[in-house]
C-alpha cells in the first residue's frame, strides 16, 4: 500500500467518525423519548384504573342503598316504585365511596352524580408525576382519566297479589242475633290486620320474587335487583 492510499483511508475514517457519534446520538436520544412515552403510557393507564375503580365502587355504593331502601320500604309499608326504578337516594356517599378507592389507586377523584338512569361520572388525576424525561416537563405532569358508571334496574313490579278473603263471622251457639247492644263485640274471627301487601317483582333473567313484610327470608340481593356497568 502507497503511503499516498494510506494517508486517504486515514483521512475517510476521520470524516466517518463524528458521523457515528451523530447517529449513535441520535439513536439513545429517540430510545430515551420512547422511553418518555412509555412512562407516561403507564401514568395514563394508571389514571384510567382509578378512574373505573372509583366509578364502579360509587355505583355498587348506590346499588347497596337502593337495595336497602327498597326492601325497608316494601317492609314498612312506604311508597317503593320510585326505588325499585332506581331513584330516590342521594349520591354523596357513593361519590364519597369513589373517592376513597381513588384514593387506595393513587389518585385524587372528583365525582358527580347524573340524573336517571342514576350515573357517576369520575374524573381522576394520578398523585404521581410522569417523572424526569428527556421532554421538558413531564416531573410535573400528572395524568387524567375519566370514566361514568350507569346504575340501571333490572326489576319491574310484577302481579298484585290477590286480596286474602275476610272470613264471614259466625254466630255462636245459644246467640240471639236480635239481641245485644253496641259495646257487645261478639265473636267476630281474627282481627283486620295492617300489615303491609306482599310485593311480587318480575327480573330481568326471568326470577320472580314475592317479598312478604311479613317473612324477611329469601330477599333478592342488591344484584338481583340492579346492575352496575361502565358507560362509553
Amino acid at each position: 500500500m502507497t503511503r499516498a492510499a494510506s494517508r486517504r483511508r486515514t483521512g475517510d475514517a476521520g470524516q466517518a467518525f463524528p458521523l457515528y457519534i451523530v447517529a449513535v446520538a441520535g439513536l439513545l436520544l429517540l430510545a430515551f423519548a420512547f422511553f418518555a412515552v412509555g412512562q407516561a403510557a403507564a401514568t395514563r393507564n394508571t389514571a384510567q384504573t382509578a378512574a373505573d375503580a372509583a366509578a364502579l365502587a360509587a355505583g355498587q355504593k348506590y346499588r347497596d342503598q337502593l337495595s336497602t331502601e327498597l326492601l325497608d320500604a316494601i317492609r314498612t309499608g312506604a311508597p317503593w316504585k320510585d326505588l325499585l326504578g332506581g331513584r330516590g337516594v342521594p349520591g354523596a356517599e357513593a361519590c364519597a365511596n369513589a373517592q376513597w378507592f381513588a384514593g387506595r389507586n393513587d389518585a385524587d377523584a372528583t365525582c358527580t352524580a347524573g340524573s336517571y338512569p342514576t350515573s357517576f361520572a369520575v374524573e381522576a388525576d394520578t398523585r404521581k408525576t410522569v417523572g424526569r424525561s428527556v421532554i421538558p416537563g413531564t416531573e410535573n405532569t400528572h395524568a387524567s382519566a375519566r370514566a361514568r358508571a350507569v346504575v340501571e334496574p333490572r326489576c319491574t313490579p310484577g302481579p298484585e297479589p290477590e286480596p286474602t278473603p275476610t272470613p264471614t263471622p259466625t254466630p255462636g251457639e245459644g246467640d240471639d242475633p236480635g239481641q245485644g247492644d253496641g259495646d257487645d263485640q261478639g265473636d267476630g274471627g281474627d282481627p283486620p290486620t295492617n300489615d303491609p301487601p306482599t310485593v311480587n317483582l318480575t327480573c330481568e333473567d326471568g326470577k320472580e320474587w314475592t317479598v312478604d313484610p311479613a317473612d324477611p327470608r329469601d330477599l333478592p340481593e342488591a344484584a338481583d335487583l340492579f346492575s352496575v356497568r361502565l358507560a362509553e
